[in-house]
Order: structure tokens, then C-alpha cells, then sequence
């Protein structure tokens, strides 16, 4: 592959050879009294050279991972991408991937369809629908994604409650386990929209008989208070109550709201998401008190990965807890539609191309076909 030429306003070496030497040419040479102005000049000389340095190459394996990714995601076309990326041969390699978005069948804005189309706007290969508690938008992603060079992962972000070992009810706190699926979808579909329906019935069904005990107590607050700070389409549970009660003025905080009830224990959801099939990943650890504790105990349970990778940049002492208990180090840009210019956009998350290969290799999506997910 020739090289790509530089993009408009950049420099090639020879060039910047001569802006080098013109820069000498023009400085005037320092006054010999003045040793301070030497030194200066001596340490500008050293940053042009440090611009001048090549990037690292990537290795042949980052290489080949990028075009079994590219192959997989883009059948057929699998050069397609190249000149999002640049020159290959100077870059790392990359592919677009979003591993983390919501929809309007949960609690993002835009329709799937609009999702995929925006997702490829953005240079996106790869995006799994991750909404809370359903895969009700999963067809339609898929249907939409066929007029594009874009893959659709099925996925679901399941709410659950992390529980440690003893009575410890302070320590008890809301995690998100992300499954993900091949393209056919769950082995066991039945049995896993059965436990999201429990949970999305459930905790409507609780909330209410919540605040009808809060109400008996002094404490009167509205279902569409609890809903709102939910967010639009996500069953409210226990930690909105919660929330709710402190907005109200009723506790002081969150701990103190806090009582044992029966959300769906984390454990519980991995060990689900592992039987029909899938693969399990804990969603943003870096919002979570103990986060160490939680993944110790999930990773006994069959837990696949962590989010490691933000949009701006890796959580290191995640990545290290990645690597203690031999686990996937994903990310992905939790993409919901907001009207927030802080929020991240979709494909956002530079995950490197091998985690990104060993990622699907764990999803054993190479070697899978047919689907009732594609039509």
C-alpha cells in the first residue's frame, strides 16, 4: 500500500527540515554575555526535534487484528475503513467500536435505527445495543444496520444489587452487568426475557408498594417523581426510591434510605448471562465504592470483563484489577442521546484492536451463521 499523503497544513520531514533550518537562519545567534538566552534556545531546539520523532509502529499482530475485526464486521469489504484510519503502516491500527449504547427502548433518545445511522456516520464497524432490562430494539438495529458496513452485537445492560458475604447491608450497592450475545441471539431466550420481565415488572410492582409503606409512614412521594429520576423507559428500583426520599427531604442520605429487598443479586445475573450464552462484562466499575470487592466476587460467579477504557483514556488501576483476575478489558461510551455536549458520542472509546479481537473471539463470533436476530 502506497503511502497516504499528509493531510492539508501538516508538514513532511524534508519539510520540516526546513523549517528548521530557516528558524536557525532567522534566530539570531546569542549573545555570547548572555548564557541565560543560550540555554533557551538550546531547549527549543530540543523540542523541534522531539515534533520531528516517528510514531511507534504497529506490530504485525495489532495489524492482523484489525483486518480479522474488519473482516468479520464488514464481509466483503473488508478494506473499507483503511482511509478512516490512515496510513496502517505508521498508525496503530484501529476500528470503530461501541460496545455501550442505549435507545428509546430504554432510556436513550434516539430510535434504534437513528442509533445505527448515527453510529455510522461516526466511522463505527461494530456496536452492540446495550438497553436497560430489554432487547426489544435488538430486530430493529439489525434491520437498519443491513444498509450499512456495520455489525450489530445483541446485548442488555441488567440492573442487579451487589451483595458481599455477610450482613453487611451499608456495603450493599447497585452494579450493571453488560451481556452480550452471538447473532443469533441468547441460547436460552425464554428463560433470560423471563428474568427481565421479573425485574422490569418487579420493580414497578415494588416501587409502588414502597411508597405505599412511605406513605403510612409520613412520607408521601409520587411514582412519577421516583420514574423521573429513573430516567424515560427504566423501571424504578430501590436507589431511586432512595433518591427520592432525599430530594424530598426525608433522610439524609443514601445509606440511611437503604434497606434489603429482593433486586436480582449480581451473582445471580452472571451466572444467567453465562448459561444462556453470553458474555458477561460489569459495567462502568469506576462509579462503584469498593470496585475490587465487586469484581473479586462477580469473577467467582463467571464474570467475562470490565469496562476499563473511557472516552478519555484507560482507568489504570482498573486495567491492573483486569489483570489480576484474567479478565476482557472492554469500554464503551454509554451512549444515551442527551442534549449534554459533555456526554460522550457514539464510538468515542478508542479500544485497542486486540481487545477488541479477543473480545469477539470470547463471543466465538468468528465461527458463527444464521441468526433469528438477521433476517
Amino acid at each position: 500500500m502506497g503511502q497516504v499523503p499528509p493531510p492539508t497544513g501538516a508538514c513532511t520531514e524534508d519539510e520540516e527540515d526546513v523549517v528548521v533550518a530557516a528558524d536557525a537562519i532567522a534566530t539570531p545567534a546569542p549573545d555570547a554575555g548572555d548564557p541565560e538566552l543560550a540555554v533557551q534556545q538550546r531547549k527549543g531546539k530540543r523540542k523541534k526535534k522531539k515534533r520531528r520523532r516517528r510514531r511507534k509502529r504497529p506490530t504485525e499482530q495489532e495489524v492482523a487484528a484489525r483486518r480479522s475485526v474488519l473482516r468479520w464486521a464488514c464481509p466483503g469489504r473488508e478494506a473499507v475503513g483503511d482511509h478512516e484510519a490512515g496510513d496502517v503502516g505508521r498508525r496503530r491500527p484501529r476500528v470503530a467500536v461501541e460496545l455501550h449504547a442505549h435507545s428509546a427502548f430504554s432510556d436513550g433518545s434516539l430510535s434504534p435505527a437513528d442509533l445505527v445511522e448515527r453510529a455510522h456516520r461516526n466511522g463505527v464497524k461494530v456496536l452492540a445495543l446495550t438497553d436497560h432490562d430489554t432487547m426489544a430494539g435488538v430486530p430493529e438495529a439489525v434491520e437498519a444496520a443491513k444498509q450499512y458496513p456495520i455489525r450489530i452485537i445483541p446485548g442488555v445492560e441488567i440492573s442487579a444489587v451487589h451483595s458481599p458475604s455477610g450482613d453487611e447491608m451499608s456495603a450493599e450497592e447497585p452494579v450493571h452487568i453488560l451481556a452480550y450475545y452471538g447473532a443469533w441471539g441468547p441460547a436460552k431466550p425464554q428463560e433470560l426475557e423471563r428474568f427481565l420481565a421479573i425485574i422490569r415488572d418487579g420493580r414497578y410492582a415494588r416501587a409502588k408498594q414502597m411508597l405505599q409503606k412511605l406513605k403510612d409512614l409520613g412520607m408521601p412521594m409520587k411514582l412519577e417523581d421516583v420514574c423521573k429520576i429513573a430516567g424515560n423507559g427504566v423501571a424504578p428500583g430501590r436507589l431511586h426510591v432512595a433518591r427520592a426520599m432525599v430530594d424530598a427531604g426525608y433522610v439524609e442520605n443514601l445509606r440511611q434510605a437503604f434497606s434489603r429487598g429482593s433486586e436480582p443479586n449480581g451473582k445471580s445475573v452472571v451466572q444467567l448471562v453465562c448459561r444462556t450464552g453470553g458474555v458477561a462484562v460489569l459495567a462502568h466499575p469506576w462509579a462503584l465504592k469498593n470496585p475490587a470487592a465487586v469484581v473479586k466476587d462477580l469473577k467467582a460467579a463467571g464474570l467475562h470483563g470490565i469496562e476499563v477504557y473511557r472516552s478519555d483514556g484507560k482507568v489504570s488501576g482498573l486495567s491492573d484489577l483486569a489483570d489480576t483476575y484474567n479478565l476482557l478489558k472492554l469500554g464503551g461510551s454509554d451512549f444515551h442521546g442527551r442534549d449534554d455536549k459533555e456526554e460522550p458520542d457514539v464510538g468515542s472509546v478508542d479500544l485497542p484492536v486486540l481487545a477488541v479481537l479477543n473480545f469477539l473471539e470470547a463471543c466465538i463470533f468468528f465461527c458463527q451463521c444464521g441468526s433469528q436476530w438477521r433476517a
